[in-house]
């Protein structure tokens, strides 16, 4: 078998690593991947870090006839036995050079994000129609998709992104490097959030609940992880001024780290604040090193976490709610050990990227054992 994935996005956040990821699991496997993405992305260049074949294209906008000439050659001159493209975007790239390339291999759509725009307009119909099946990450993300693209509803499947639990375990990692980079004390409990500098990440309600926090304990630290999106250097600078006016001395900004088992395995509580999430990665890959979990209830996180087994569960947006379930757990180490156990076996059985990698082969091979 012979894939060629697409990804022509020029952020770089879950969307674009997973791509890597996925591909990965599927050369382990011994199946040539290749990837179309945008020339000089973020993804081209750690694509290439990794050792893909890469074809690297222009492409921003909807209309490069060029574009489109250029990976239509590609698929004609290639024995590929599916196109995988991460973004609906693509279609626009990808649906025309098939034609033109006239090859009637099967054409996956993996939807990651939701859409607040119908789609069911005669362009979107030629485009859809081509697509044989669509991966939803999250059963909120195939109601959206069934509800404002021109799909058939049993061809959008919910398969969730996964994760290497075998990197994310923390019987493999040792807990002190991070605390000790950062001079955390034994005795201080370490409440965490990961996320993009991006509006809609929560992080001024968590700000506002470790502000509220401090007010009752002395041996917190907040550790805040990640890098300003593509274009939100101006937010993440508005979040550190806030840290500072709320007079948060305690709040450690580590920036974009890699070491990110490492980074949860540092943390006594994993906050997931989100407005909005298709999934939430980083809550599955916190819950796989056994991290107990403070998560909004937007309709992504409810397909990961569950409410008293893993998690609290507070009020979307609501800071003071967040602040009440995370005392819950600074108050309880006994909790904090049950929903730590709890939430590593539910992503051992739900998440585990091999599981997921497996699912997909199976679907592959259906689909083109069809044409």
């Amino acid at each position: 078998m012979k894939i060629l994935y697409s990804c022509l996005s020029k952020s770089w956040g879950g969307l674009e690593m997973f791509t890597l990821t996925s591909i990965q699991q599927l050369l382990k496997r011994n199946i040539k991947v290749e990837l179309i993405c945008s020339a000089d992305s973020r993804i081209h260049i750690e694509a290439n870090n990794f050792g893909i074949i890469l074809h690297p294209v222009k492409a921003s906008g909807y209309f490069h006839p060029l574009t489109t000439i250029r990976l239509a050659l590609l698929i004609k001159q290639n024995n590929y036995s599916l196109v995988h493209t991460q973004a609906s975007k693509d279609l626009w790239q990808i649906v025309p050079a098939l034609e033109l390339a006239n090859r009637k291999i099967p054409l996956f759509l993996t939807k990651q994000v939701g859409s607040f725009i119908i789609k069911k307009d005669f362009l979107h119909r030629h485009l859809y129609q081509r697509v044989k099946k669509i991966f939803a990450i999250s059963t909120a993300i195939k109601k959206n998709v069934q509800d404002t693209t021109p799909v058939k509803p049993e061809s959008v499947i919910v398969i969730s992104n996964g994760i290497d639990i075998n990197r994310f375990n923390p019987e493999k990692v040792d807990a002190s490097k991070v605390r000790n980079e950062f001079n955390i004390g034994e005795k201080e409990i370490v409440i965490g959030m990961l996320a993009r500098f991006t509006p809609g990440k929560g992080h001024e309600e968590f700000l506002l609940a470790c502000k509220e926090l401090n007010r009752e304990y002395s041996n917190l630290r907040f550790l805040i992880v990640g890098e300003a999106s593509r274009g939100e250097s101006e937010y993440a600078y508005k979040i550190k001024q806030l840290a500072g006016e709320f007079g948060l001395n305690n709040v450690i900004f580590t920036g974009y780290r890699s070491d990110t088992p490492e980074v949860f395995s540092a943390m006594d509580i994993f906050a997931f604040p989100s407005h909005s999430e298709a999934f939430g990665i980083a809550l599955v890959e916190a819950m796989a090193m056994k991290k107990p979990s403070v998560c909004s209830n937007a309709e992504g996180v409810l397909d990961i976490a569950v409410d008293g087994v893993t998690s609290y569960l507070f009020e979307n947006k609501n800071a003071e709610d967040l602040k009440t379930k995370l005392k819950l757990l600074i108050d309880s180490a006994e909790t904090r050990i049950r929903f730590g156990e709890n939430a590593r076996k539910r992503v051992v059985e739900k998440f585990d990227i091999d599981l997921i990698t497996g699912r997909v082969m199976k679907i592959y091979e259906q689909e083109t054992e069809n044409i």
